[in-house]
């Protein structure tokens, strides 16, 4: 009898974690299809769907570019946090010098500083380099909050990597570089892939940098260009619109983590050492 009702009891936890993370997108979808007065009611379905609203979203601004501006500034930001922090790991997890933990606090401190705090001065900067209202000024502000943090696990992984596996690979000659793209690359497959998806959703979602260092509706990326939707007066919010909005830019995040689950699934094992 225990047992039956612990059962019950975890089943009914894990359906209401379940309905508890669900139910937003849910209710966001339920909402994208509504306008006007049926945006107050509570219909768990809208009898008369409104399709128009997710149309409207591409013809009434460069919605469109948007994604693509975001697609491109989270690629490129993943792309650098990775070769620059799995190169950091490797010497800050495998070579021994003077001040690494310190090194490693510092990394994690500037990771811990709010976006606010930097700004100003990073206002100063994306405009002395002349990349304001350019996405690669968005990708250069976006490695202050991926970076340390990608360095910072991309570390801890290449700590756990075999010492035995280095020491064979440098009698056979392998210098530094080899060993690192050679031997630990291939074996840090779950750590690259949970760091870069980590890394690609705080670029997706970034807002506060991607609203001050840019300026045309053709240089906004996705978070910026939903907050500037606006209805046809200045009292009315196109809650329809937006929602359907949010629905197109989250659609591709819950796929990013469905095949990057079955990589680091069918990774985790990959390169172990029998001993």
């Amino acid at each position: 009898m225990k047992r039956i009702l612990g059962r019950a009891a975890f089943f009914l936890l894990v359906l209401a974690i379940v309905a508890y993370t669900v139910f937003p997108f849910y209710w966001a979808i339920v909402s994208s299809l509504k306008g006007g007065a049926a945006l107050f009611s509570a219909d768990a379905w809208p009898s008369a769907p409104e399709w128009s609203n997710y149309t409207a979203v591409f013809q009434e601004q460069p919605f469109g570019r948007n994604i693509l501006n975001s697609v491109i500034v989270a690629g490129s930001v993943v792309a650098l946090s990775l070769c620059l922090g799995v190169t950091a790991a490797y010497a800050l997890g495998r070579v021994a010098f003077r001040g690494r933990k310190a090194l490693l606090l510092v990394i994690l401190g500037v990771s811990m500083f709010p976006q606010v705090a930097v700004l100003s001065g990073l206002f100063e900067l994306i405009r002395v380099l002349g990349l304001y209202n350019n996405l690669f000024g968005l990708t250069l502000s976006y490695l202050i909050f991926t970076l340390p943090f990608t360095v910072w696990v991309l570390t801890t992984y290449m700590r756990e990597m075999p010492v035995e596996l280095e020491e064979a690979a440098m009698m056979d000659g392998a210098g530094p570089f080899v060993v690192l793209t050679r031997i630990f690359l291939p074996l840090m497959g779950p750590a690259m892939a949970t760091t870069g998806l980590l890394a690609f959703i705080a670029a997706w979602n970034e807002f506060l940098f991607a609203l001050t260092f840019t300026l045309t509706d053709e240089m906004r990326t996705v978070p910026v260009a939903i907050a500037l939707i606006s209805g046809s007066s200045s009292f009315e919010l196109p809650w329809g619109r937006i929602m359907a909005a949010s629905v197109i830019v989250t659609v591709p995040l819950i796929v990013l983590v469905l095949v990057f689950q079955r990589r680091i699934v069918s990774g985790l094992t990959a390169g172990a050492v029998k001993g």
